[in-house]
Parts: structure tokens; C-alpha cells; sequence
């Protein structure tokens, strides 16, 4: 497959032959479905807590006798049932992370830039630089291309770039070393720097 390549300029300077085995390969809404949930997964801290009996406040000492007061048998005033009591089955400080195959996950990432390629939503540029490092020139720059939501992936990120991209709204810079399928999903724009191409086709064929 042949795309063509841009600058920051919106100017042509050529194209680039990309894998059809990353860039063209099926779309497979169930297998980006199931990476992302691995994400985010792996994201959720897991420190939610309810206290169990053992952990509430309160006397162990049995209320009242067993028999003979008419009521319900009670064995403590910390137990579920009771005002201020324990709770049953409540949640615990766990991990939400589960496994996923290594081979779900790279076919995960090729359907995402795949995906980004068959919908016209993916940009090749020479490379992501800024001699300036300023958010104002950069800002201007994306302008002028329409991009306001845009996930740009560079072999190795320039500190400069970064740095002047890094307070513009919609705008994500990331190393290929990096590249995700939530973060390429949730853009609308996916932009790759020939290096990235490079690295990412290394990665997944």
C-alpha cells in the first residue's frame, strides 16, 4: 500500500510504501474491544474498600440472651444486619489486570492503525519536528491542517516537539515504543512519522 507523505507545511514530498500485513489488514471490532478493556483493565487503581466485621467499631459481646426476649437471635452488634455493622462480600483492594495473549495484542494494534487507514483518518509526515519549540507556531501549524484531535507517533519524540505540543488541547505525542490501541482509538486523527512506520512494521510483522 502507498501512502503519501506531508509535511508540517502541508506540503507533498513524496510517499511511502507501507505493509499491508499492519496497515490494510481486517478490521476486527471484537479484538479492539477486548484489547482496550485489557487497558484500561490494567488502569483502574482497585483500592475501593467496605470494612467486614472484623474492621468496624463495636463490642464482640453478645447483645442479649439467646432466648426468651421474643426477638430475633443476635450474636454481635457489629454484624450486617446491625446499624453501623460490617459488610458482607463488600469489595476489596484488588488488581482489575488480567492476561491477555501477546498475539491478540499485536492484532489488536494492527487492526487499530488498519482501521485509521481504510477510514482516511491516518497521516504519514517526514518527520515531527519544531525548530521554534513553541506551542504558539505549533498550534498555527495544526490549524492550517485541520488537525484538532490528533494522536502523533514519532520512532524516537523530539524533546522540542513534545514539549511545544504538550499544552495544545487534542493534541498526543507519543514514541512508537508506545503506540496503544486506546490512545490510537480515542483520537480521531492518527499521524505517523516515517520513522514510526518504520518501527511499527519492525514491531508487528
Amino acid at each position: 500500500m502507498k501512502l503519501d507523505v506531508i509535511n508540517l507545511d502541508k506540503k507533498s514530498v513524496g510517499s511511502v510504501d507501507v505493509a499491508d500485513a499492519v496497515f490494510g489488514a481486517e478490521v476486527r471490532g471484537d479484538i479492539l474491544q477486548r484489547v482496550v478493556r485489557w487497558q484500561l483493565a490494567k488502569r483502574q487503581a482497585g483500592t475501593h474498600k467496605a470494612k467486614v466485621i472484623s474492621e468496624v467499631s463495636g463490642t464482640s459481646k453478645k447483645p442479649f440472651k439467646q432466648k426468651g426476649t421474643g426477638g430475633a437471635r443476635q450474636g454481635s452488634m457489629r454484624s450486617a444486619q446491625m446499624r453501623g455493622g460490617g459488610v458482607i462480600f463488600g469489595p476489596v483492594v484488588r488488581s482489575h489486570a488480567h492476561s491477555l495473549p501477546k498475539k491478540i495484542r499485536a492484532l489488536g494494534l494492527k487492526s487499530a492503525l488498519s482501521s485509521k487507514a481504510k477510514n482516511g483518518k491516518l497521516v504519514i509526515i517526514e518527520d515531527a519536528s519544531e525548530k521554534k519549540a513553541k506551542t504558539k507556531s505549533l498550534a498555527e501549524r495544526f490549524k492550517k491542517l485541520g488537525w484538532t484531535s490528533v494522536l502523533i507517533i514519532d520512532g524516537a519524540v523530539d524533546e522540542g516537539f513534545a514539549r511545544a505540543a504538550r499544552n495544545i488541547k487534542g493534541i498526543d505525542v507519543l514514541a512508537s515504543q508506545g503506540a496503544n490501541v486506546y490512545d490510537i482509538l480515542r483520537r480521531d486523527t492518527l499521524v505517523l512519522t516515517k520513522a514510526a512506520v518504520e518501527k511499527l512494521e519492525e514491531r508487528l510483522k
